[in-house]
């Protein structure tokens, strides 16, 4: 089912977070979570620009080059964060905080455009996210992120279902 008020509250969620993150010295976090402010809008446009009437999301099959280009971004983007946190600041875990950044950017990315495969990257980065927010000495975003991990399952199992729903019947599946 789509919901689009997702986007929104997401919004107002990442602007929050934001400060939490930047009081835990995860400054990686902090960022991305003013990045995810700007995701979020696109996101919600994207979804919006869909058909109205449609009720589950259009899930998109993404070209394994375009996953891997994406993923490459992904690992430039921790290795250039990761060097600067650690070179210029007092960041907590400024590797794995960067990396994680890195990944959740490719992810929310992959989730704006509709591929099912954003949720998988989701429930590997929320794990360690819940592992790293505990160390924190945040249990409560720990919780929070054991709850999206679970999300994120779900999200993969519906968009499954959804993607089965609006594939187009070939002529082997249909036994002709």
């Amino acid at each position: 089912m789509r919901n689009r008020l997702c986007w929104p509250v997401g919004l107002v969620s990442v602007l929050l977070y934001g400060w939490v993150f930047y009081g835990a010295r995860l400054y990686s976090d902090a960022l991305l979570q003013m990045v995810y402010a700007g995701l979020q809008c696109y996101g919600w446009w994207q979804w919006h620009r869909a058909s109205a009437h449609a009720r589950r999301p259009h899930v998109r099959r993404p070209r394994a080059r375009d996953l891997a280009a994406a993923l490459l971004v992904g690992v430039i983007g921790a290795i250039a964060l990761g060097a600067i946190m650690s070179r210029f600041t007092d960041a907590a875990l400024p590797w794995l905080d960067a990396a994680l950044t890195a990944l959740s950017l490719v992810a929310q990315y992959w989730m704006a455009r509709l591929y099912r495969v954003n949720w998988l990257l989701w429930i590997a980065v929320d794990l360690v996210y819940v592992a790293v927010y505990a160390v924190r000495e945040l249990p409560l975003t720990a919780v929070l992120y054991a709850g999206f991990v679970v999300l994120a399952v779900l999200g993969w199992r519906q968009w499954g279902r959804a993607d089965a729903v609006s594939r187009p019947v070939t002529q082997a599946a249909a036994g002709a």
